[in-house]
Protein backbone atom coordinates (compact mmCIF):
# COMPACT_ATOMS: atom_id res chain seq x y z
CA UNK A 1 0.00 0.00 0.00
CA UNK A 2 0.92 2.97 -0.91
CA UNK A 3 -0.09 6.91 -0.19
CA UNK A 4 0.33 10.03 -2.57
CA UNK A 5 4.08 10.64 -1.70
CA UNK A 6 5.62 14.10 -2.11
CA UNK A 7 9.11 14.61 -2.69
CA UNK A 8 10.97 14.17 0.76
CA UNK A 9 14.53 15.24 2.11
CA UNK A 10 15.13 11.97 4.12
CA UNK A 11 13.07 8.64 3.67
CA UNK A 12 12.84 5.98 6.96
CA UNK A 13 12.67 2.64 6.36
CA UNK A 14 11.27 0.39 8.37
CA UNK A 15 12.23 -3.39 8.20
CA UNK A 16 9.81 -4.96 10.47
CA UNK A 17 8.57 -8.85 11.19
CA UNK A 18 5.80 -9.69 13.79
CA UNK A 19 6.41 -6.07 15.73
CA UNK A 20 3.00 -4.80 16.29
CA UNK A 21 3.98 -3.98 20.04
CA UNK A 22 6.41 -1.59 18.64
CA UNK A 23 5.57 -0.57 15.09
CA UNK A 24 3.09 2.51 16.18
CA UNK A 25 5.83 4.06 18.68
CA UNK A 26 8.29 3.92 16.26
CA UNK A 27 6.59 5.39 13.70
CA UNK A 28 5.32 8.21 16.28
CA UNK A 29 8.90 9.04 16.57
CA UNK A 30 9.05 9.43 13.20
CA UNK A 31 7.10 11.79 12.79
CA UNK A 32 8.19 13.81 15.64
CA UNK A 33 11.77 13.66 14.35
CA UNK A 34 10.48 15.83 11.31
CA UNK A 35 9.64 15.74 7.71
CA UNK A 36 9.64 12.51 6.40
CA UNK A 37 8.83 9.87 3.96
CA UNK A 38 8.28 6.89 6.23
CA UNK A 39 8.73 3.23 4.67
CA UNK A 40 7.80 0.35 6.20
CA UNK A 41 9.37 -2.96 4.41
CA UNK A 42 7.43 -6.16 6.13
CA UNK A 43 8.66 -9.41 5.73
CA UNK A 44 5.80 -11.56 6.77
CA UNK A 45 4.18 -10.76 9.76
CA UNK A 46 1.17 -12.83 10.44
CA UNK A 47 0.08 -10.20 13.75
CA UNK A 48 -1.15 -6.72 13.43
CA UNK A 49 2.08 -4.97 12.12
CA UNK A 50 1.48 -4.20 8.80
CA UNK A 51 -2.70 -3.32 9.62
CA UNK A 52 -0.86 -1.05 11.90
CA UNK A 53 1.44 0.33 9.91
CA UNK A 54 -0.76 1.55 7.04
CA UNK A 55 -2.57 4.11 9.70
CA UNK A 56 0.94 5.95 9.87
CA UNK A 57 3.28 5.12 7.05
CA UNK A 58 3.36 6.30 3.62
CA UNK A 59 3.92 3.15 1.95
CA UNK A 60 3.66 -0.39 3.08
CA UNK A 61 5.56 -2.84 0.88
CA UNK A 62 5.60 -6.92 0.99
CA UNK A 63 9.43 -8.09 0.93
CA UNK A 64 11.25 -11.45 0.91
CA UNK A 65 12.26 -12.20 5.13
CA UNK A 66 15.37 -10.83 6.45
CA UNK A 67 16.11 -7.21 7.44
CA UNK A 68 18.77 -6.72 4.00
CA UNK A 69 16.40 -7.77 1.91
CA UNK A 70 13.41 -5.47 3.36
CA UNK A 71 15.63 -2.41 3.86
CA UNK A 72 16.94 -2.77 -0.10
CA UNK A 73 13.08 -3.20 -1.07
CA UNK A 74 12.16 -0.46 0.59
CA UNK A 75 14.72 2.21 -0.72
CA UNK A 76 13.84 1.07 -3.93
CA UNK A 77 10.73 2.70 -4.02
CA UNK A 78 11.92 5.62 -1.39
CA UNK A 79 11.86 9.30 -2.68
CA UNK A 80 14.16 10.77 -0.43
CA UNK A 81 17.68 12.43 -1.25
CA UNK A 82 18.55 10.77 2.28
CA UNK A 83 17.63 7.08 3.33
CA UNK A 84 17.54 6.45 7.01
CA UNK A 85 17.38 3.00 8.69
CA UNK A 86 15.09 2.37 11.42
CA UNK A 87 14.64 -0.78 13.49
CA UNK A 88 11.53 -1.65 14.49
CA UNK A 89 12.55 -1.24 18.28
CA UNK A 90 14.39 1.74 17.72
CA UNK A 91 13.10 5.34 18.69
CA UNK A 92 14.12 8.22 17.17
CA UNK A 93 14.70 11.81 18.67
CA UNK A 94 13.14 14.48 18.15
CA UNK A 95 15.34 17.06 15.62
CA UNK A 96 16.92 14.16 14.18
CA UNK A 97 15.76 14.78 10.50
CA UNK A 98 17.46 18.48 10.87
CA UNK A 99 20.36 17.01 12.64
CA UNK A 100 20.75 14.54 9.54
CA UNK A 101 20.22 17.43 7.20
CA UNK A 102 23.04 19.48 9.14
CA UNK A 103 25.86 16.95 9.06
CA UNK A 104 25.02 16.30 5.55
CA UNK A 105 25.73 19.97 4.86
CA UNK A 106 29.36 19.19 4.32
CA UNK A 107 29.61 17.81 1.15
CA UNK A 108 32.55 15.01 2.14
CA UNK A 109 29.92 13.41 4.39
CA UNK A 110 28.23 10.90 2.92
CA UNK A 111 26.83 9.26 5.91
CA UNK A 112 27.02 8.23 9.67
CA UNK A 113 24.50 7.16 12.42
CA UNK A 114 23.52 7.99 16.08
CA UNK A 115 24.75 7.32 19.37
CA UNK A 116 22.59 4.94 21.00
CA UNK A 117 20.58 4.57 24.32
CA UNK A 118 19.78 1.33 25.32
CA UNK A 119 16.41 1.26 27.02
CA UNK A 120 15.58 -0.97 30.23
CA UNK A 121 12.24 -3.01 30.75
CA UNK A 122 10.06 -1.90 33.13
CA UNK A 123 10.96 -2.91 36.68
CA UNK A 124 14.29 -3.48 35.70
CA UNK A 125 16.75 -2.78 38.75
CA UNK A 126 19.14 -0.53 39.46
CA UNK A 127 21.87 -2.83 38.40
CA UNK A 128 20.53 -3.79 34.35
CA UNK A 129 20.00 -0.20 34.31
CA UNK A 130 23.57 0.95 35.14
CA UNK A 131 24.96 -1.49 32.46
CA UNK A 132 22.69 -1.20 30.04
CA UNK A 133 24.22 2.91 30.17
CA UNK A 134 27.72 1.77 30.11
CA UNK A 135 26.62 -0.64 26.65
CA UNK A 136 25.46 2.20 24.86
CA UNK A 137 28.55 4.40 25.91
CA UNK A 138 30.49 1.42 24.35
CA UNK A 139 28.52 1.19 21.54
CA UNK A 140 29.35 5.18 20.60
CA UNK A 141 32.88 4.46 21.47
CA UNK A 142 33.69 1.84 19.14
CA UNK A 143 31.35 3.72 16.41
CA UNK A 144 33.27 6.72 16.89
CA UNK A 145 36.73 4.82 16.84
CA UNK A 146 35.69 2.37 14.24
CA UNK A 147 32.87 4.13 12.17
CA UNK A 148 31.42 0.71 12.06
CA UNK A 149 27.48 1.12 12.67
CA UNK A 150 25.17 -1.08 13.87
CA UNK A 151 21.67 -1.21 12.66
CA UNK A 152 20.62 -0.33 15.96
CA UNK A 153 22.45 2.48 15.49
CA UNK A 154 19.97 4.16 12.66
CA UNK A 155 22.35 4.45 9.66
CA UNK A 156 22.10 7.12 7.07
CA UNK A 157 23.65 8.00 4.36
CA UNK A 158 22.81 9.78 0.87
CA UNK A 159 20.81 7.72 -1.51
CA UNK A 160 22.92 8.18 -4.49
CA UNK A 161 25.63 6.64 -2.10
CA UNK A 162 23.47 3.97 -1.11
CA UNK A 163 23.11 3.06 -4.71
CA UNK A 164 26.25 3.21 -5.40
CA UNK A 165 27.60 1.24 -3.15
CA UNK A 166 25.17 -1.87 -4.15
CA UNK A 167 22.91 -1.38 -1.00
CA UNK A 168 22.64 -3.89 1.64
CA UNK A 169 24.29 -6.77 0.78
CA UNK A 170 21.82 -10.04 1.29
CA UNK A 171 22.83 -11.96 4.02
CA UNK A 172 21.74 -13.91 7.34
CA UNK A 173 23.77 -11.73 9.27
CA UNK A 174 26.63 -8.92 9.43
CA UNK A 175 24.60 -6.60 7.10
CA UNK A 176 25.36 -3.08 9.04
CA UNK A 177 28.94 -4.18 9.44
CA UNK A 178 29.86 -4.86 5.73
CA UNK A 179 27.26 -1.98 5.01
CA UNK A 180 29.40 0.40 7.35
CA UNK A 181 32.70 -1.04 5.47
CA UNK A 182 31.33 0.22 2.31
CA UNK A 183 30.66 3.33 3.42
CA UNK A 184 33.62 4.27 4.66
CA UNK A 185 35.17 3.32 1.53
CA UNK A 186 32.89 5.59 -0.47
CA UNK A 187 33.93 8.45 2.04
CA UNK A 188 33.30 10.35 5.15
CA UNK A 189 31.20 9.07 8.04
CA UNK A 190 29.77 10.44 11.03
CA UNK A 191 28.25 10.17 14.87
CA UNK A 192 25.78 12.53 15.53
CA UNK A 193 25.50 13.35 19.14
CA UNK A 194 21.88 12.61 19.45
CA UNK A 195 21.04 9.36 20.96
CA UNK A 196 18.40 6.78 19.36
CA UNK A 197 16.03 5.02 22.15
CA UNK A 198 16.77 1.09 21.53
CA UNK A 199 15.52 -2.03 23.40
CA UNK A 200 17.53 -3.73 26.09
CA UNK A 201 15.62 -6.67 25.63
CA UNK A 202 18.75 -8.82 24.33
CA UNK A 203 21.00 -7.92 26.68
CA UNK A 204 18.64 -7.93 29.36
CA UNK A 205 17.89 -11.89 27.98
CA UNK A 206 21.98 -12.32 27.66
CA UNK A 207 23.25 -10.44 30.21
CA UNK A 208 24.83 -7.00 29.29
CA UNK A 209 28.90 -8.36 29.49
CA UNK A 210 28.08 -11.57 28.04
CA UNK A 211 26.35 -10.26 25.29
CA UNK A 212 28.88 -7.51 24.50
CA UNK A 213 31.46 -9.96 24.49
CA UNK A 214 29.54 -12.12 22.67
CA UNK A 215 28.32 -10.02 19.67
CA UNK A 216 32.67 -9.12 19.45
CA UNK A 217 33.32 -12.45 18.87
CA UNK A 218 30.95 -12.71 15.99
CA UNK A 219 32.01 -9.28 14.87
CA UNK A 220 36.01 -10.52 14.88
CA UNK A 221 35.02 -13.20 13.61
CA UNK A 222 33.11 -12.10 10.37
CA UNK A 223 36.28 -9.25 9.72
CA UNK A 224 38.81 -12.68 9.96
CA UNK A 225 36.70 -14.43 7.24
CA UNK A 226 34.17 -16.14 9.17
CA UNK A 227 30.92 -16.41 6.52
CA UNK A 228 27.80 -14.76 7.57
CA UNK A 229 26.01 -17.87 7.52
CA UNK A 230 28.12 -19.49 10.30
CA UNK A 231 27.66 -16.17 11.95
CA UNK A 232 23.96 -16.70 12.05
CA UNK A 233 23.92 -19.99 13.28
CA UNK A 234 26.14 -18.85 16.16
CA UNK A 235 23.70 -16.20 17.02
CA UNK A 236 20.94 -18.47 17.33
CA UNK A 237 22.61 -20.42 19.27
CA UNK A 238 23.65 -17.35 21.90
CA UNK A 239 26.73 -17.22 24.52
CA UNK A 240 28.07 -20.46 25.42
CA UNK A 241 26.39 -20.01 29.31
CA UNK A 242 22.97 -20.66 29.24
CA UNK A 243 20.73 -17.78 28.57
CA UNK A 244 17.07 -16.64 30.01
CA UNK A 245 15.10 -16.96 26.86
CA UNK A 246 15.20 -17.08 23.17
CA UNK A 247 17.34 -14.68 21.08
CA UNK A 248 15.18 -11.62 19.58
CA UNK A 249 15.33 -10.89 15.64
CA UNK A 250 18.55 -11.03 14.82
CA UNK A 251 20.58 -8.06 14.07
CA UNK A 252 24.47 -7.62 13.74
CA UNK A 253 26.90 -6.58 16.44
CA UNK A 254 25.54 -4.77 19.63
CA UNK A 255 28.50 -3.23 21.26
Amino acid sequence: MTRHRPQASISIIIPTLDEEASIARVMRSCREAGPCEVIVGDGGSRDRTVEIARGEADAVIAAPPGRAAQMNAGAAIARGEVLLFLHADTLLPGGSVSAVLGALKDPAVIGGAFRVRVAASPGASWYVRATLGITGRMIGARGAVSRSYSGDQAIFLRAEVFRAVGGYPEIPLMEDVELSRRMRRAGKTVLLPLRVETSGRRWEAWGSLRTVLFMWRLRIGYLLGRTPSRCAEAYRRGPALKRREPPPPMSSAEA
